[in-house]
């Protein structure tokens, strides 16, 4: 038993010299991209813009009203949408920094539903691909039954209706005869 051992821990020391001698850190199995790779994935991928194609359209015609919309559901209505829409034109057309806001709602959006950071991080996600960043952000949102083309009034309206139902068909018919 104390030979295996032995030449387990040859071995073991073998390997550890060759990734030092290769200047990479010891025990790195895995690349860094996939050990970053923790959480949920998101829904659709980054380039589905074309799942829904009028949020697709709007979004490349008019960024600033989608962001603004997705600001006002990521917000919890605290920011209308008018307000993050503005602030997205104002950043986009005055200092070419709409990738800072847009980034840091991404990352908000990813920590709230425990999202993986993928295919690239939220800021080169909205330096480069700004338009399928939105859209994709968008979407996740309205997959996971937070639909910002209603509003942050609008969700809520829709879910207290969902609710009133739900109470509705748990309620049973009161005083009811059955008659000849």
């Amino acid at each position: 038993m104390s030979s295996t051992s032995s030449e387990e821990k040859v071995e073991i020391q073998n390997i550890e010299d060759q990734e030092i001698q290769q200047n990479e850190p010891v025990n790195s199995i895995t690349p860094r991209y996939e050990a970053d790779m923790i959480g949920n994935p998101w829904n659709t991928g980054l380039f589905d813009c074309h799942e829904n194609e009028t949020n697709a359209a709007m979004t490349l015609f008019l960024p600033c009203l989608t962001f603004g919309q997705i600001a006002e559901v990521v917000d919890g209505g605290e920011q209308s949408c008018h307000v993050g829409s503005f602030i997205y034109l104002w950043m986009m057309a005055a200092l070419c920094s709409h990738w800072v806001i847009g980034s840091n709602y991404r990352t908000k959006l990813r920590k709230r539903y425990n999202l993986v950071e993928a295919p690239y991080n939220d800021v080169i996600s909205h330096i480069f691909c700004p338009c399928c960043s939105l859209c994709q952000e968008f979407r996740e949102l309205q997959s996971r039954d937070h639909d910002p083309a209603l509003g942050w009034n609008g969700i809520l309206a829709k879910q207290h209706a969902r609710q009133q139902d739900d109470q509705t068909l748990k309620k049973p018919p009161s005083n009811q005869v059955m008659s000849k």
